[in-house]
């Protein structure tokens, strides 16, 4: 048995052979969507495997959930209102537009988890990557939800036994870590409440590597009545 290493840019290397059995490929990013390397793989899946071939991790889902997070808003977010007696807030405007890919305490989580998107690898085509989900989240507990989190998991549903691990705030941590999506609104969200709306990704239009997010957003609840949409740019 021997090995052969190439080196280069899978979209730029030539193989010594056509087609190959498996490929294994860490092609998830932050969002699990960040810096596009989804089309990267399905590209070499195309071009080298064979029609029964495996391409492994197979199978991604992407989540989503809120949370309190008021130290931090405050602290990093809500501080350009006021710097040393100056307005400054036109920057806190761009700092809520980027989210914040970090490590989440489940103490923080105030509603269920919903599932947006299941992605088989082996069924997606160049262009799945951009989609609008809608969403549904019920809250556990009378609290305050600042900011959305979203995470994924990630299956090997080829192997001969079933394996996969989660990037959720519950599960160990991961250098994907969650990323986070603060809200403009604070929201008061009572047991039982409902916070819905619909979730938009597209790489962007310039940068395909980046990520473009349009979050609409609605809580009609007993302490607080709110409908709005925000965007946010993943670079």
């Amino acid at each position: 048995m021997f090995v052969t290493v190439l080196k280069g840019k899978i979209e730029e290397i030539e193989l010594p052979v056509a087609k190959v059995d498996i490929i294994i490929s860490e092609w998830m990013g932050y969002f699990l969507l960040y810096e596009n390397m989804l089309n990267t793989v399905l590209y070499a899946r195309d071009k080298w495997l064979v029609s029964d071939g495996i391409l492994l991790p197979d199978k991604a889902s992407l989540y989503l959930t809120a949370i309190d997070d008021a130290n931090y808003k405050e602290d990093k977010i809500e501080f350009w209102n006021n710097v040393y007696g100056f307005n400054m807030s036109c920057i806190k405007k761009q700092a809520i537009m980027e989210p914040l890919v970090d490590t989440v305490d489940q103490k923080q989580i105030v509603t269920d988890c919903q599932l947006l998107k299941i992605m088989n690898i082996s069924q997606m085509v160049s262009g799945d990557a951009s989609f609008t989900v809608p969403f549904k989240l019920e809250a556990e507990r009378d609290d305050y939800i600042h900011a959305l989190v979203a995470y994924f998991d990630v299956s090997f549903t080829k192997c001969h036994k079933l394996m996969g691990f989660s990037t959720g705030p519950r599960s160990r941590a991961t250098h994907w870590k969650q990323t986070i999506l603060y809200l403009e609104d604070v929201l008061t969200i009572c047991e039982g409440e409902v916070l819905s709306g619909n979730m938009t990704v597209a790489p962007d239009q310039k940068n395909p590597r980046n990520i473009d997010i349009m979050i609409k957003y609605a809580l009609n609840g007993q302490r607080c009545v709110v409908s709005r949409t925000q965007y946010y740019k993943m670079r």
